[in-house]
């Protein structure tokens, strides 16, 4: 049922747009040109809400959809995107530097009518376009009092009262999503579409190129023996995660799956797995909005990017009004929205993740005309998603849920991509009781330890002492995890939570490739396990060189402790990705089983510290915990970081992994990229090959 007053203002909202084109020369003809041509982009939204209205995704021919999905993301596509208001640089440069940013604002958040207008969200089109209005209105009303333009802190104030009046609203919204699995509009696509009528790939309202039909064709070849081994592997990690942490998956009703766009057959699977176990699936739409917090990075269930530089460009648009009393209401909003949807939180399992890779990495373009947090800014929103992270775990407690993610490559990864997938899936069900055994010497050789000494090789400058925690009872305690395939797949790795007193050194990577992002010689210089100076060598400029890292990598904290150190052991995967010359293209997910491995942040325990785990071997896991996040006994806010950013040696690029213990004598595990320590041998028999 409608609600006729939303119906109302959209029928108001519709009949001004037309409008507004027809008023271009009313103003000034830089900002004519501007919200006459943002008028016809919003107007082409509406036009596709009426073809969603009238069932045209369900009637229309694939060719003709594919021709109305090209159009509605035409204009920020790479070789048009540097002429239109979308990039804030050419915004800049017709509007001024300071509308420029706002406006240039304005133009990407309309484009969350996309997702709106497919999912018939009257309410979030309404309040976006009435925002649209205002703006033009301040400028109309300007120009007929012959006043020429508004002054430009009464249009930052109209975008600052929308996002802060509408913040309630949105978390409650967004909220649901996480959570209520009656809300089912992708869920219900999927499940019920015939998947083999490409044409349900366009009723999501997601950027579709021929990489998400190519997928979906291939998927549709694929016997369903082999699709049930991918979904199984899948939800299988899943149920183990809270089996191997004593946690009890029968509490939980719900899960969230997110996924991309072409993966629908082994979704469809997935959801019936969990179905299977008790749980409904709840599938969301990553956010296409700044109120939602749109990233780069995507969470949730996604299609094609249009263009990952308009996405870096408007990735921290609220850097327009970010203050104390805007975090503060969000906040509170966010804590309304999870008390009042508390039932469901408390029975939501977590997150079931679905990886894309396979895009050559993105080297994004510094603009200085991008909104950027300046540092009161970047304070007050390591400060807000302190506070979120906080809020989401006192109603989905750390302790009583749990996760699982995988990755599968993409038809862009190249011409060889159905033989780079099923190598994938090889990699990704490998036998875990194999590796299981061989990191158990592994352990052994670490737990006599007092702390690993880390060498690179080449051009590799790492030369860096993690300190390890002292057991108290060797005999039943250990200090890193064996990691096998449940929540972290594929398998491959041992892990810990070093002491932060007596880390030491520098971490350096020659070429590594993090979240879709390149990096070039990055370097991170530790002092007592703190993150003291950090670089790389993407941009000319130093400054921006920093600021790229800072952003990218240190999430906008000043510093950042050693949350995990660990020994990837997953040799096949790094021959594999050589020998198809896809190391780049990889995701963390399976870089950090490609070598030792450093995370800036949070612990792998976080939130988790005081639940007690063991090993196969029986003994208990010692090394939850950092100096960090020992605070939360004190104060939860300083404990926890909400960030975790895993960064790789490869294999070539060690040198030398030691084991040293109290007395000062070595073991040596790793040298010049091979595994020396005894019964580890079989690592590496896939290097030999």
């Amino acid at each position: 049922m409608k609600d006729e007053t939303v119906m109302e203002r959209l029928a108001l909202c519709r009949d001004r747009l037309i409008r507004i084109p027809e008023e271009e020369g009313e103003l000034e003809p830089a900002f004519g040109d501007y919200f006459g041509r943002t008028a016809r982009m919003a107007a082409l939204f509406l036009e596709e809400y009426d073809f969603v209205v009238q069932d045209g995704p369900q009637k229309a021919s694939l060719e003709e959809l594919a021709k109305r999905n090209r159009r509605l993301y035409e204009d920020i596509l790479p070789e048009k995107y540097a002429f239109g208001y979308a990039d804030p640089r050419y915004a800049a440069d017709r509007l001024g530097r300071q509308f420029g940013q706002m406006l240039s604002l304005l133009h990407a958040e309309l484009r969350s009518l996309i997702a709106s207008a497919y999912e018939q969200d009257e309410a979030s089109m309404v309040i976006r376009l009435e925002l649209f209005l205002e703006v033009y209105h301040a400028f109309y009303a300007a120009a007929k009092e012959g006043e020429g333009l508004p002054p430009a802190e009464e249009i930052r104030e109209i975008l600052y009262w929308f996002a802060s009046d509408y913040s309630e609203i949105l978390y409650e919204k967004k909220v649901r999503e996480l959570f209520d699995w009656k809300q089912d509009f992708f869920r219900q696509i999927i499940m019920e579409s015939d998947l083999t009528d490409l044409r349900y790939l366009y009723r999501f309202g997601e950027y579709v190129t021929e990489n998400e039909l190519h997928m979906a064709r291939y998927l549709n070849s694929l016997p369903k023996e082999r699709i049930a081994l991918m979904a199984d592997t899948f939800t299988e990690g899943y149920r183990r995660g809270f089996e191997v942490t004593g946690k009890d998956i029968r509490k939980k009703k719900s899960v969230n799956i997110r996924a991309f766009l072409g993966f629908e057959r082994v979704v469809r699977r997935a959801v019936e797995n969990f179905a299977a176990m008790g749980l409904q699936s709840v599938i969301y739409r990553a956010p296409a909005s700044f109120l939602e917090g749109r990233k780069l990075e995507k969470a949730g269930y996604f299609g094609a990017a249009a263009n990952k530089q308009f996405e870096y460009d408007h990735e921290y648009d609220q850097a327009l009004f970010y203050d104390k009393k805007y975090v503060n209401h969000l906040l509170e909003s966010y804590r309304n929205a999870l008390e009042g949807a508390k039932e469901l939180a408390e029975v939501h399992g977590g997150p079931a993740v679905i990886e894309r890779f396979g895009e050559e990495p993105f080297v994004p373009e510094s603009k200085e005309e991008n909104l950027h947090f300046d540092a009161a800014g970047r304070k007050l929103s390591v400060e807000y998603r302190s506070g979120a992270g906080e809020l989401m775990n006192a109603y989905v407690k750390g302790e009583e849920r749990s996760f699982t993610i995988i990755a599968f490559p993409g038809p862009e990864i190249g011409e060889r991509f159905e033989e780079i997938f099923d190598g994938v899936v090889r990699i990704n069900t490998l036998d875990y009781e194999l590796y299981q055994a061989i990191q158990q010497k592994l352990i052994d050789a670490l737990d006599r330890a007092a702390y690993v000494w880390v060498k690179g090789r080449g051009e590799n400058r790492t030369d860096l002492r993690v300190a390890l925690h002292v057991l108290k009872d060797p005999e039943r305690e250990t200090n890193f995890e064996n990691c096998v395939a449940d929540v972290n797949i594929p398998l491959g790795e041992v892990f810990t939570s070093p002491l932060l007193a007596g880390t030491d050194g520098k971490l350096h990577v020659v070429r590594s490739c993090m979240n879709g992002l390149k990096y070039t010689d990055l370097e991170l210089d530790f002092k007592d396990g703190m993150v003291e100076n950090y670089t790389c060598r993407n941009f000319a400029s130093e400054e921006e060189n920093r600021k790229f890292v800072r952003e990218n990598v240190m999430d906008h904290h000043e510093t950042l402790p050693m949350g995990e150190f660990a020994i990837g052991t997953n040799t096949t995967a790094y021959v594999y990705a050589r020998r198809y010359g896809i190391e780049e293209k990889l995701p963390i997910l399976i870089t950090e089983k490609m070598g030792p491995h450093f995370a800036v942040g949070d612990t792998c325990y976080s939130h988790e510290e005081d639940l007690v785990t063991y090993n196969p071997d029986g003994k208990r896991l010692a090394a939850k915990e950092n100096e960090i996040s020992a605070l939360r006994k004190e104060d939860m806010r300083r404990a926890y970081l909400n960030c975790h950013m895993d960064i790789t040696i490869p294999y070539d690029e060690l040198g030398e992994l030691c084991a040293v213990s109290a007395d000062g004598s070595r073991q040596t595990l790793i040298r010049d990229g091979r595994f020396v320590l005894e019964g580890c041998e079989e690592l590496n028999r896939a290097l030999d090959e």
